[in-house]
């Protein structure tokens, strides 16, 4: 599942690519054929992300998305339309960019898979496929869903101190805290296993035996390399100082996730693997005591 920074990315593709614009909309699959036909024709307002959630406006109506396991965004357009190729699910057979074309009239590519929704603007095309939820709702829908979740670090209204009261009120263990939408929107496995990681903290403590500066350092940690994960797409945490001599770009991308059985890049001891709430989780005995 697509991690709360490439959510942030897409709104920023379409703030950039179709904000503004009336934008056609379409269903080639069927599933949404009605909520299509409410935003067709009509301008697209805004794009914003919150947590693992986008959101479309469309006036009063809100378009709202949650990718899940297997969505995607597709982009394709012409020469100036500058729009990121896929964001989402990774595919094994289906992760090309659609053709784009150098015509001054952009020329609409036929749907690739099952497309859930098709929205076409002057000079590019954005094709969603596989989502979890695809919907239209309303202001007060919209207000409802960001009521269950937590703040999300990316954001500039996120509030840290709810995180912090939410977590050491908890007595899960603070690697499950994280993983929970509804304490903190947007972080993944990856960003759980590497923030808690980098600030020392062992994923098996219970929310409420960490200290308040230790799960605000937790926080600014996450508002760091999630902030970095936006900008460059990619999800790097590890540290200059800690990239071993010789290693290769992709042993040094992380510190313990999918690294289970190798040396910590700091201590040396064995980098394990558990399952905590039916996920794997990856930590450093060493470090996270």
């Amino acid at each position: 599942m697509p991690e709360g920074h490439a959510i942030h990315r897409l709104a920023w593709a379409f703030r950039d690519l179709f904000v503004g614009q009336k934008l056609t909309a379409c269903s080639p699959q069927g599933r949404f054929t009605h909520g299509a036909e409410l935003i067709t024709d009509r301008v697209l307002d805004d794009a914003q992300a919150w947590g693992k959630h986008l959101f479309h406006y469309f006036g009063d109506d809100i378009v709202h998305t949650h990718l899940g396991l297997y969505g995607s965004w597709r982009f394709a357009g012409d020469a100036t339309f500058t729009s990121p190729h896929v964001i989402g699910a990774p595919r094994k057979k289906d992760d090309r960019a659609m053709p784009a074309t150098s015509n001054e009239t952009f020329q609409i590519p036929p749907p690739r898979g099952q497309v859930r929704l098709r929205l076409v603007g002057s000079h590019g095309v954005a094709d969603l496929t596989g989502p979890n939820q695809c919907r239209v709702i309303t202001a007060l829908e919209q207000r409802q869903i960001r009521d269950r979740l937590g703040p999300d670090p990316l954001r500039t209204d996120a509030d840290a101190q709810r995180f912090i009261d939410a977590a050491r009120a908890s007595r899960r263990p603070i690697g499950q805290l994280v993983m929970d939408q509804a304490i903190i929107a947007g972080a993944g496995n990856i960003y759980r296993a590497e923030c808690l990681f980098r600030v020392g903290i062992h994923p098996w403590r219970p929310g409420a035996r960490v200290a308040t500066h230790r799960l605000q350092q937790l926080w600014d940690d996450l508002v760091e390399t999630m902030g970095e994960g936006l900008k460059t797409g990619r999800i790097d945490t590890i540290r200059t100082e800690d990239v071993p001599a010789g290693s290769t770009v992709k042993e040094t991308r992380w510190y313990v996730y999918h690294r289970d059985g190798l040396p910590c890049f700091r201590c040396g001891a064995q980098v394990v693997v558990e399952q905590m709430a039916g996920r794997k989780l990856y930590r450093c005995p060493g470090c996270q005591r």
